[in-house]
């Protein structure tokens, strides 16, 4: 029976080019040396709108990966099965270059572009990101002993995902490679010098040399991987290995996959508990030195926490702008009101001041400015990721009802949120670090202040921002204590002086009230009366 006529109801935000309404991002391409990659996140940006892969970003979703620890017979197997749409989505990162373009593509702003494409793939699904990060990232840390680095370099680079199991990189068998990575433990987290796996040589050991491990693993991210980089002890202390899964002839190394995590959200990547069962690796780098290898890995995925949250906010933005154009209330679209305006638009100030971020991390690391991204990498990680739960659940508000259901994007974004802020370091974690990193490496802090610098004189608010930085850092009393606090204002300083720098003046001003000058509240939509409310949403959905 016909009881109503269904009406005022918005409609899927797809069939879109994510790159092109995202002007913020091109700017920032453009600006940190990566215009000859436009053309490349211009695909990637209408593939993102494509209802098809959004239908694929959905599936892998509803059907998360299956642990099969046996096959019928009673063979211990450990294999995970994905969904095809999963399997879709791999396809389509790898083929982007999203896995390891960076290191073999000789054009200008090579991590610029890699950066762009995969803050838009990713709003399409966010869980595959997982293993496409890890492989991207783990290139320059196997390049610590390039005997390892050598035979495996051309598959982690490779555009062609194949998943299928066997040996690499034995000749003939795969085209393709992906990593994964087990660190922690159960008994340390992220303290991984309490570590108990233990690493003893099978061939007299040394750099480049085989070692069996034996031990546990409480995270191993993307268990069906081809190699993994894993932490373990030997005698000269906690030490880094690349662990293949499958050996050159032909059988499975010795790692049993316990469990799948049962987690909040990340449905569709594969987190799990490992045993390791004199299971054969290569030593990277020296031993007992384990976390200064690793760590090359660790700037490179933090780098793609701060790449996923953006990529997650811009997404969360654009479904509440596209749901505000459609919906109407009270005599007038969503889009049209006042409140509803103040709010749209604070949003996108904050996607736009993470944008601008990420986007200067990623030419940081083109231009190799090891001192600055060093400290701006983890600076940055800790306050996007900070930013991102809240961001996500006032996005979800916009949508009201609509938004809180699962058929939604909005839920699978807000699950999401969270997790950057976990990975490659939580919250203090990542503070600890930057303490450190200022005690041990004076010209990080230097070129991160050098950097927040450039818009000197600017702005009042920024720059008084800036004085309160340098208090800050002068005061060494209670330093850990104060962590969080001198990591925010830095984080916040760094922001307001790229906007004021490179945003337009109504971003610039409204960040800088907001965020620096105290004049706006502490939920989104209070951006103070004379802000430039309309231009802020022209840039952040330009719909001519």
């Amino acid at each position: 029976m016909v009881t109503h006529q269904v009406f005022n109801q918005s409609v899927p935000l797809e069939g879109h080019d994510a790159a092109a309404l995202d002007v913020a991002l091109l700017d920032g391409v453009r600006r940190e040396g990566g215009a000859e990659h436009l053309d490349d996140i211009g695909r990637v940006g209408r593939l993102a709108g494509d209802p098809v892969n959004i239908h694929h970003g959905e599936l892998a979703n509803e059907h998360p990966p299956v642990l099969r620890t046996h096959d019928r017979f009673g063979h211990r197997v450990d294999e995970v099965e994905y969904h095809p749409a999963y399997h879709e989505l791999m396809r389509v990162a790898v083929a982007e270059g999203l896995a390891g373009a960076p290191w073999t593509d000789p054009r200008p702003g090579a991590h610029v572009g890699r950066a762009a494409k995969f803050a838009i793939w990713t709003q399409v699904e966010a869980g595959h990101g997982c293993p496409i990060s890890m492989t991207y990232s783990i290139v320059p840390a196997l390049r610590a002993e390039p005997s390892v680095a050598d035979a495996w370099d051309p598959l982690l680079t490779s555009t062609t995902y194949d998943p299928s199991p066997g040996p690499a990189p034995a000749p003939g068998t795969k085209v393709g490679a992906i990593a994964g990575m087990a660190m922690t433990e159960k008994q340390g987290g992220s303290d991984v010098r309490a570590n108990t796996t233990r690493a003893v040589p099978t061939n007299g050991g040394g750099r480049g040399g085989e070692y069996a491990l034996t031990g546990h693993k409480w995270f191993c991210s993307a268990p069906m991987s081809d190699l993994f980089l894993v932490l373990a002890n030997t005698d000269a202390g906690l030490s880094c290995f690349a662990v293949p899964r499958w050996l050159p002839d032909g059988t499975r190394n010795a790692i049993e996959v316990q469990r799948l995590k049962d987690k909040l959200g990340n449905r569709s990547n594969a987190s799990s508990e490992i045993e390791l069962e004199g299971a054969l690796g290569r030593l990277v780098g020296d031993e007992g030195r384990g976390v200064p290898t690793i760590l090359t890995m660790v700037n490179h995925t933090r780098l793609d926490c701060v790449i996923g949250v953006v990529g997650q906010m811009r997404a969360g933005l654009s479904q509440a702008v596209h749901h505000a154009r459609h919906r109407a209330a009270f005599g007038k679209l969503l889009v049209d009101q006042p409140l509803m305006r103040n709010v749209l638009a604070d949003l996108a100030v904050e996607s736009e001041a993470a944008t601008t971020l990420m986007t200067r991390l990623a030419g940081g690391y083109d231009r190799s400015e090891g001192a600055f991204t060093r400290i701006a990498t983890a600076v940055g990680k800790y306050w996007v990721c900070k930013r991102a739960p809240v961001f996500a659940a006032e996005a979800l508000e916009c949508l009201g009802g609509a938004g809180y259901v699962e058929e939604a994007p909005m839920a699978r974004l807000f699950r999401e949120s969270p997790l950057n802020g976990i990975w490659e370091g939580s919250g203090n974690v990542i503070c600890l670090d930057v303490l450190r990193a200022a005690a041990r490496d004076p010209e990080s802090v230097a070129a991160l202040l050098d950097e927040i610098a450039l818009a000197r004189g600017a702005d009042a608010r920024l720059d008084r921002a800036v004085d309160d930085l340098h208090a800050e850092l002068g005061d060494l009393d209670q330093l850990e204590l104060r962590a969080r606090r001198i990591v925010e204002r830095a984080a916040l300083a760094l922001q307001g002086s790229l906007l004021v720098r490179h945003a337009p003046p109504a971003v610039a001003d409204a960040f800088c009230a907001t965020r620096l000058g105290g004049d706006g509240g502490r939920a989104f939509g209070t951006l103070p009366p004379g802000t430039d409310v309309g231009a802020i949403l022209d840039r952040a959905w330009p719909t001519a």
